[in-house]
């Protein structure tokens, strides 16, 4: 599997960043600092917004050029973790590092799913 390091800087917005890529394929690790963060909890209809420092200890998810679904866990200045779903709005503090692993341009998109009311994966060409 290919992977590619990429690296955000100091007020970017972590969701956004990736999205702009316009790339297909998943984050597969990442870690970083955040001045503070939007997450939607499981069942949640709205995010929630959680002010900093904090720290990115676990991110994951896909990307397509339909979007993005990104999870992450964060911990706060006393070792507090929370956990959900990545929204517009984490502001990275001092670094973000990821690892991206690449697929083939047109083998994953989002479309809404009318069964689960989001935008979900599709896999186009397995």
């Amino acid at each position: 599997m290919k992977v590619e390091p990429l690296r955000l800087n100091p007020g970017d917005d972590l969701r956004g960043a990736l999205e702009a890529l316009a790339r297909t394929g998943f984050v597969v690790a990442g870690i970083g600092s955040l001045s503070h963060a939007q997450l939607r909890f499981a069942g949640e209809p709205q995010s929630t917004r959680i002010e900093g420092p904090l720290e990115i200890l676990t991110l994951s998810g896909s990307l397509t050029p339909a979007g993005a679904h990104l999870h992450a866990s964060l911990s706060d200045a006393s070792g507090r973790v929370l956990g959900g779903h990545v929204c517009a709005g984490c502001e990275v503090r001092t670094t973000a590092e990821l690892l991206v692993a690449p697929l083939p341009p047109g083998s994953l998109t989002r479309t809404f799913d009318a069964a689960t009311g989001f935008a979900e994966l599709v896999i186009l060409n397995p």
